[in-house]
């Protein structure tokens, strides 16, 4: 069987009884049309490994192998979905492969060569752990060369948002510190089987060669991450016990201590960042 004979995905539900669980945040997108477009958003991906977390019943899995990937690594941690990725995995002549398991915990790279790209309908109950996993690596430029991604609306907006905007914090920061996001198009609940409360989007993220500005990340993430705990207050506040002079520091980068965080700018935030890793290799 080739995958255009593959049946439809409302078929391979009900012959392997996959009624998707809530308690392992399962949204199935069942419309072939729109995975489709999903995988089309990644780009050309002949001569490209792709990554995806919680292929279900295979939707998109479909997709990125009809469009073209070398092969498709598939991480599920629903042992139901197994027999029906097994027949994708069978029609596509040895360009799947799945992972049994939970993606917070399996490493993936050994089954992966580069260039890679990430595409997933993330599961919503691990879907932002996973993406500050792929923008926090210990080695720049990441396994990665590009994620395509499906969010809750709501935290693909946090991903792309600009400073002074509600929705700006430390997913913005660390998404643009090192790649380039961008917001592809918008789903319905009703795209969804069951339709979550909630509209979906899909992101798409550019890794960058290098940072845009210079910082140290792991120190550039834990000011943020103090910055943004308490947004509310003034950075003098919000940063207290950073480094134990943190007013002199912000004066010293011409930021004032009586500014909030959603009004730092991301080259701000690195240069702060930089200031405080001085301040403690001084002290």
């Amino acid at each position: 069987m080739s995958l255009e004979n593959l049946p439809p995905l409302r078929e391979v539900i009900a012959t392997h009884g996959l009624a998707p669980r809530k308690s392992l945040g399962q949204n199935f997108l069942l419309d072939l049309n729109l995975t489709g477009k999903i995988a089309r958003q990644a780009g050309d991906l002949s001569g490209y490994d792709v990554l995806e977390i919680g292929p279900g019943p295979g939707g998109l899995t479909r997709a990125l192998l009809a469009e073209g990937a070398r092969k498709v690594v598939a991480i599920e941690t629903d042992t139901r979905c197994l027999p029906a990725l097994a027949e994708i995995g069978a029609a596509a002549n040895g360009r799947l492969h799945v992972l049994s398991g939970d993606a917070l915990k399996l490493d993936p790279l050994p089954h992966l060569q580069g260039p890679v790209k990430v595409v997933a309908n993330l599961p919503y109950n691990v879907g932002t752990e996973l993406l500050v996993r792929w923008l926090t690596p210990s080695t720049w430029p990441p396994f990665w060369e590009s994620l395509t991604l499906m969010f809750q609306r709501e935290v693909a907006e946090r991903i792309v948002a600009k400073p002074g905007s509600k929705a700006y914090g430390r997913l913005a920061v660390l998404s643009q510190f090192r790649a380039d996001p961008n917001i592809c198009f918008e789903l319905s609940p009703q795209a969804f089987s069951p339709p979550p409360k909630v509209t979906s989007a899909v992101v798409h993220i550019k890794a960058l060669a290098a940072p845009r500005f210079q910082a140290e990340p792991k120190l550039l993430s834990e000011v943020v991450a103090r910055a943004f705990n308490q947004r509310r207050k003034m950075l003098r506040a919000s940063l207290k016990g950073v480094v134990p002079e943190i007013q002199a520091v912000l004066e010293n980068v011409e930021i004032d201590p009586q500014r909030r965080a959603e009004t730092l700018s991301l080259e701000e935030f690195c240069k702060l960042s930089e200031a405080v890793r001085v301040a403690r290799r001084q002290g």
